[in-house]
């Protein structure tokens, strides 16, 4: 855990303060997951079009009958899964609050294990000013 201290300062750091790409407004990143749920949906029809930076969208499913935080992942209006159960409390409260969220496809792999295939980065602007 202390050598991943510098590497988050560096990163938060980096983010607040302007490091990266002038035209990128500044993020945090709030969780990196596994897409639960890949091969229910439409994921494996559509993962020859994915690619890694992909923006995914975020829906709040709060009726859902098997997890009441549940929060789903579209690509392009297609459904790919959802947040892991174990994972999506913060994200469903934030989403719940009117919280802005964005997502994307943070990482791709082919694995025999379809919980490992497509991980999910949840992120958040920062504010500037005041």
């Amino acid at each position: 855990m202390a050598s991943e201290m510098p590497r988050q300062w560096l990163l938060c750091s980096l983010l607040l303060f302007g490091g990266l790409a002038q035209a990128e407004a500044p993020r945090l990143i709030i969780q990196r997951v596994p897409l639960a749920g890949f091969t229910y949906h439409t994921g494996p029809a559509i993962w020859p079009l994915l690619h890694e930076g992909d923006t995914l969208t975020l829906i709040r499913e709060a009726n859902n009958p098997h997890d009441s935080l549940a929060v789903r992942v579209d690509w392009r209006d297609q459904k790919l899964g959802y947040l892991p159960r174990t994972d999506n409390g913060a994200v469903a409260r934030a989403l719940d609050r009117g919280t802005p969220l964005q997502a994307r496809i943070s990482r791709l792999r082919e694995h025999p294990d379809p919980r490992q295939r497509i991980e999910v980065e949840v992120s958040a602007r920062l504010r500037s000013g005041p």
